[in-house]
């Protein structure tokens, strides 16, 4: 993935994804009314040339601007500025983040807390050999399949079918919601931090400690979003 630096406050310099740095960029111009609502924006290939980028990452930046409900893309006519200010309830996949996050509550927290007392020895190291996965990928969408399936096995590992089949039918939005946050919140590096301290609470065996970790990952989650209309 192509990265830039950007100069951020006090003179400090973060190191960030193309994809992010497009979305940022498009969001200060539809912020300033350089692009006003109702306009068009240009195409993919001018945007990609403007911004030294390749197509896919433009079209990632605007499917983002599309999430936060400023922009939308019409088929055979283009992407138009709909609103200058991002919506108060964001969603993924259709689903409301504030909806999916209480759910996630209440679902992934006791898995975890589960986990920790039932995992077998193999599923532990499924468990790991997934957090290798996620520390190598350098494929977004790879992370975010992997992500997904860290997610799944442990509430596998709780050895609760339901919980199991309650957190599988719950990717579709969180991989929408996923893929979001690490391209335009900069969230993967505290997701993998997050992620190994589960696991690490699992393997200990303490069910405490595992449902006290998914239950700061998931608010660190909940955090990132409230943050992103302010």
């Amino acid at each position: 993935m192509h990265t830039v630096l950007v100069t951020v406050e006090e003179g400090q310099v973060q190191r960030i994804g193309a994809t992010e740095a497009v979305f940022r960029r498009l969001k200060s111009l539809i912020h300033s009314g350089e692009y006003a609502v109702g306009d068009r924006l240009p195409g993919e290939i001018a945007l990609a040339k403007e911004f030294g980028v390749s197509r896919p990452v433009v079209r990632e930046a605007l499917h983002a601007c599309a999430i936060l409900g400023l922009t939308e893309t019409r088929t055979g006519r283009g992407t138009f500025v709909i609103s200058s200010k991002e919506s108060s309830q964001l969603s993924f996949a259709g689903v409301d983040a504030r909806d999916l996050i209480e759910a996630r509550r209440l679902v992934e927290i006791p898995a975890a807390g589960f986990a920790a007392e039932r995992r077998r020895p193999d599923q532990l190291r499924h468990l790991f050999a997934l957090l290798e996965k996620l520390g190598e990928t350098s494929d977004a969408r790879e992370w975010v399949r992997l992500d997904g399936e860290l997610h799944t096995a442990i509430a596998a590992a709780s050895g609760n079918a339901m919980l199991k089949s309650m957190v599988a039918d719950t990717r579709r939005a969180l991989d929408v919601q996923s893929e979001f946050l690490n391209l335009t919140q900069h969230r993967r590096a505290d997701s993998d931090r997050e992620h190994e301290a589960i696991v690490r609470a699992i393997e200990a065996g303490s069910a405490e400690a595992a449902r006290l970790a998914m239950t700061d990952h998931l608010e660190r989650v909940a955090e990132t979003i409230a943050r992103i209309g302010e």
